[in-house]
């Protein structure tokens, strides 16, 4: 092929992708319309979804504004902070669309938080507290998502802001910021088992659980496994299993395993290539009721092949059978969610908000994380066809 044809290929490949991107953006908007009461508001919101879209440097109230060919951030602000739209209807619209175009029964749902950097102390749930984006406690708030993973690609669901405790207890300062008087504390525990419960509830079709220590408590652990779930999901080094009739500490256990007990195996393709890692697999006993229905439960631990001492473990409950090369498999794959917030701040501006009302946090992430899926599905639309038309040649 001629460097010209390439050349040719490529922006006939650029344009399809165009075309898809359209239709796909369509077809959401379709979808989300009746959410919307007012013609206005159901405008401006089809336009802000285009615009998230867009090449804009950044998608704050004023760029966003310029792309929308509006005088000024009103329009925008009101569209997230005032204007009659029901947000939660939309996020249910969101995972009926992601099921829809990327669910597979062997996929996975992936909890995990962000921080969003922010100064002064109006924003909901704003306080100086440890951000992972930051890498130390920082003025931020925290939110806690949940992102559906499959063959298909990787889309977010669902997103629930964390309010601190000195948030909670503080009636005036939440009216300010618009937080209901029913929201209550909760931890980030507490909100991934809320989206949890409402994946479940729509029947999205995952095999999996995945998350990192955070979710990986007791509780969450117990509650995961009486809805009839498997999971794989981190614990601290301080956790203890049973192994050979007593309590010990996984980090203890892990020290004392003998060379023979690690394995090499890839958690997944990296941006350097395949994740390989050592990993040991220790079965583990389980009550008489979860044998009675067929289940086990082990400990997978992972460490560097560069520097042993570095380690993390996972608690597993899956059907019995289940191996440690699959259960390596869905442990790394913890990682999408991690590219999928990268991706929503990078292309989408998920980040890049200028609201501090409760209700408007939600109604920006909520259509930034429409905006993603949208890319998401017309990517794995593209692809497919890509694999289709060279299958056929």
């Amino acid at each position: 092929m001629t460097t010209e044809e390439q050349s040719e290929e490529w922006i006939e490949s650029e344009q399809r992708l165009l075309n898809k991107g359209a239709e796909a953006l369509a077809e959401v908007q379709g979808r989300i319309a009746p959410r919307f009461r007012r013609a206005e508001v159901r405008e401006r919101a089809r336009r802000f979804l285009e615009g998230l879209l867009a090449p804009v440097e950044r998608k704050n109230g004023w760029q966003m504004a310029e792309e929308l060919g509006e005088h000024g951030p009103r329009g925008v602000q009101r569209l997230l902070g005032e204007a009659d739209w029901d947000e939660s209807a939309v996020r249910d619209d969101l995972r009926a669309y992601v099921t829809e175009h990327l669910g597979d029964a062997e996929g996975m749902l992936v909890i995990d938080e962000t921080g969003f950097i922010k100064k002064g102390k109006k924003s909901a749930g704003v306080a100086r507290q440890y951000s992972g984006t930051a890498g130390r406690r920082e003025n931020s708030q925290i939110g806690v998502f949940l992102l559906y993973a499959s063959s298909q690609g990787a889309a977010f669901l669902d997103r629930e802001l964390y309010l601190p405790e000195e948030w909670t207890m503080d009636p005036v300062r939440c009216r300010e910021a618009g937080i209901p008087d029913e929201v209550g504390f909760a931890t980030k525990g507490d909100l991934a088992q809320r989206m949890l419960a409402r994946a479940f509830a729509a029947e999205v079709p995952a095999k999996w659980v995945v998350g990192d220590t955070v979710y990986g408590y007791d509780e969450m652990r117990s509650w995961i496994e009486e809805q009839g779930r498997n999971f794989v999901l981190a614990v601290p080094e301080t956790h203890t299993v049973w192994l050979a009739g007593q309590p010990q500490p996984v980090g203890l256990v892990a020290a004392l395993l003998p060379q023979q007990a690690w394995i090499p195996l890839s958690a997944g393709e990296g941006s350097q290539g395949p994740r390989l890692y050592e990993w040991a697999w220790l079965e583990l006993a389980v009550q008489a009721e979860e044998e009675a229905r067929g289940r086990g439960s082990w400990l997978l631990i992972r460490r560097s092949l560069s520097d042993p001492s570095k380690r993390a473990y996972y608690r597993v409950s899956a059907p019995v059978g289940t191996t440690q090369e699959a259960a390596v498999s869905v442990a790394g794959r913890r990682w999408s969610i991690e590219e999928g917030l990268e991706e929503t701040k990078g292309e989408v501006g998920l980040d890049q908000y200028e609201v501090r009302g409760f209700r408007a946090w939600y109604r920006h992430i909520t259509l930034a994380l429409l905006a993603h899926a949208v890319l998401v599905v017309t990517k794995a639309q593209e692809k497919k066809r890509e694999k289709t038309t060279g299958a056929s040649r």
